[in-house]
């Protein structure tokens, strides 16, 4: 067989789908569609309570890819401990570049997301779509965080916000 595109997706392993998060794959399944004999990918997504079918010749073109490492995920609890980098462009279009951000499936991203709009009680409000970006990427990086930790996701979450809860604090 030469379809190699399938060597880094195994049954029962995590892997991450840009605009869906952490899934597992359950395994392969073919299927005709229009007289061509496809190999899919099915992944279950836990979380949005969703199973994807990827064609395993698409799976790397689409951006899935294997949990990240230790080291890629250090890159991204560095980024959480960051000053935050606000800009002061519309909120329309710094909502675009964080959406862009979340899908992108990068780590570094998507740590950027949650940095930049993560606010201490104290620090006053936020929209509501600040606070849905926030939730997203936030939920993003945390399932792959706990997948990686093998932790929970409500684990995950608390270790991420205290982690900028107190590089925030040692800032002020």
């Amino acid at each position: 067989m030469k379809n190699q595109t399938n060597i880094n997706f195994i049954p029962g392993d995590y892997v991450v789908y840009p605009s869906h998060g952490v899934g597992k794959i359950i395994g392969t399944e073919s299927r005709e569609v229009e007289k061509t004999n496809l190999e899919l990918l099915v992944i279950r997504f836990e979380q949005e309570r969703m199973t994807l079918r990827v064609p395993l010749d698409k799976a790397k073109i689409s951006g899935l890819r294997t949990l990240s490492s230790s080291a890629q995920m250090d890159e991204a609890l560095n980024t959480l401990q960051g000053k935050a980098k606000v800009k002061k462009t519309m909120w329309s279009r710094r909502a675009a570049e964080y959406e862009m951000k979340i899908n992108s499936g990068s780590l570094v991203s998507i740590a950027e997301v949650v940095r930049d709009l993560y606010k201490k009680e104290d620090q006053g409000e936020q929209s509501y779509s600040e606070r849905q970006m926030y939730q997203s990427a936030l939920e993003r990086l945390a399932s792959e965080f706990a997948a990686i930790e093998n932790v929970g996701k409500n684990e995950a979450v608390e270790k991420l916000e205290k982690i900028i809860d107190d590089s925030s604090d040692q800032a002020a």
